[in-house]
């Protein structure tokens, strides 16, 4: 399904885009950050600090460290200072590009089960979904903040893999 370059690539691309996606929501005030905007988790900051969540919580289960304090469904609350925030999905992403590194094809191919808070069951799938799961979670919500940004009449970056400088 995957490969340990693709597994690196993501922590690339995914680092690559959040960084200029907090450099564009640096530029807003934080009443503009905090505004309703109709996302899923209602703002750019609780969008923004729900992605941290979603990869503290998978970084501590593939890692062995520890989960998130808080549940998922507070999780546009996990930090809810911006500063803070940003120096979080910075150390993050780092975290996640060194995780990557460590990646063979045999953690890929195995099994993968957890306990779900937010489904309160537990669950078994292919690893390598699981992996997969947590990039297209970050891209998934990145692109809801990418739209509100457009919307709201912030310049936004190209989000195309291609554009991408190889590594």
């Amino acid at each position: 399904m995957i490969t340990p370059a693709y597994v690196a690539m993501m922590a690339r691309y995914n680092a690559w885009q959040n960084g200029w996606v907090f450099a564009a929501c640096d530029g807003l005030p934080d009443a503009a950050r905090r505004q309703d905007r109709g996302l899923f988790f209602r703002t750019i900051h609780a969008t923004l600090s729900h992605v941290l969540w979603g990869d503290h919580m998978w970084l501590a289960r593939f890692t062995g460290g520890d989960i998130p304090a808080v549940p998922q469904r507070q999780s546009g609350s996990y930090v809810d200072d911006w500063d803070c925030l940003k120096a979080a999905r910075s150390d993050t992403d780092a975290a996640l590009s060194t995780w990557a590194a460590t990646v063979g094809q045999d953690f890929l191919d195995a099994d993968y089960s957890w306990y779900s808070g937010s489904a309160q069951a537990r669950i078994s799938r292919p690893m390598a979904q699981v992996v997969a799961h947590l990039f297209n979670h970050q891209t998934h919500h990145r692109g809801q903040v990418h739209a509100a940004l457009t919307q709201a009449g912030h310049a936004t970056q190209d989000t195309d893999l291609f554009y991408m400088e190889p590594a």
